[in-house]
């Protein structure tokens, strides 16, 4: 069981910095791909096996390090901090454009409200890169400390 949790630890940082990689690219170019975001949900669901599988150890009578188990629990908060970020980020963009509502980006032109778009969309991959490559961090010092 431990040999899967430390292969399953490998295959997160992998994912992860796969994620953050491509993340980073879209977010250089302002570009959307949906390719980011299944690595992003698939990062995210192997971190959650990868705390289970943890879990099950520890039940097993593995006694970890602290250090591990906070490095371990960590990236799930991380990610739902961000994921509350990226719910935000269409406000945020309207907010510092000035726009009270939705429905008055739906007034502009057809190349202005695509450029609104984009800058949400940009905000949003920026939100989530930045949390992968936080998640990474802590991933290889749960790793460092196992």
């Amino acid at each position: 069981m431990k040999d899967v949790h430390i292969a399953v630890g490998i295959i997160s940082i992998v994912v992860s910095a796969v994620t953050g990689v491509l993340g980073v690219w879209c977010w250089w170019r302002a570009v959307q791909n949906s390719w980011f975001w299944r690595l992003l949900r698939t990062t995210q669901i192997v971190i959650v096996l990868q705390v289970m599988l943890g879990g099950i150890l520890v039940v097993l009578g593995h006694k970890p390090p602290g250090l591990h188990v906070i490095y371990g629990l960590l990236p799930i908060a991380v990610s739902f901090i961000a994921e509350q970020l990226r719910i935000s980020s269409a406000q945020m963009v309207l907010d510092s454009r000035g726009f009270q509502s939705a429905q008055e980006v739906g007034e502009l032109a057809a190349d202005e409200q695509q450029a609104v778009v984009r800058a949400i969309l940009q905000r949003e991959v920026g939100v989530m890169t930045l949390a992968v490559l936080v998640i990474i961090v802590l991933l290889a010092r749960a790793a460092g400390t196992a």
